[in-house]
């Protein structure tokens, strides 16, 4: 399946100068979605997974998917102040200042096989705070899965030692 097909080009969003990905349409068709979630799986191979970490909000669309067929756990990872039992936070640089993510203490033990999701690997600083914030909790981080992957801004960078697989690369 030509799953580029499903992602459509929005000019200057969120700000001008940006060519945003929208995934939106991919979504909407059945048959591009359940696709979708079964190259994701293909992607961690034969790989164990006790966990998969899905990053507010786009990583929770494939994330909650991958975890089922995995026969794992999903985490959601939040923003500042969403979660409502014990937690822990990491604080990580955007373009211009800070944003703040947040995952349950007790959501990972040590040990825990963790896969890391989200829709985008832009500029690698939020999939970089989740492996931190993993990796504090104790769990071993197998790979780094993305939808999308805008090579052009070097995020894999930031991801230096961990695994990384993207379905699609721009």
């Amino acid at each position: 399946m030509d799953f580029k097909t499903y992602i459509r080009d929005i000019a200057d969003f969120p700000s001008p100068g940006v060519l945003f990905k929208d995934i939106t349409p991919l979504l909407q068709d059945a048959t591009a979605l359940q696709e979708t979630g079964k190259a994701l799986v293909a992607l961690v191979g034969g790989q164990a997974v006790d966990k998969v970490v899905g990053m507010e909000a786009r990583g929770f669309f494939f994330g909650t998917q991958l975890a089922a067929k995995l026969n794992a756990g999903f985490v959601p990872v939040r923003k500042l102040g969403k979660l409502p039992a014990e937690k822990i936070s990491e604080t990580y640089a955007l373009e211009y200042g800070t944003d703040t993510l947040e995952i349950h203490k007790d959501s990972i033990v040590p040990g825990d096989r963790v896969l890391i999701h989200d829709d985008v690997l832009a500029t690698g600083g939020t999939a970089k705070a989740v492996c931190q914030l993993v990796e504090r909790l104790g769990g071993e981080i197998v790979q780094c899965n993305f939808l999308i992957e805008l090579d052009f801004l070097e995020g894999n960078k930031k991801l230096n030692g961990y695994p990384i697989q993207s379905l699609l690369h721009y």
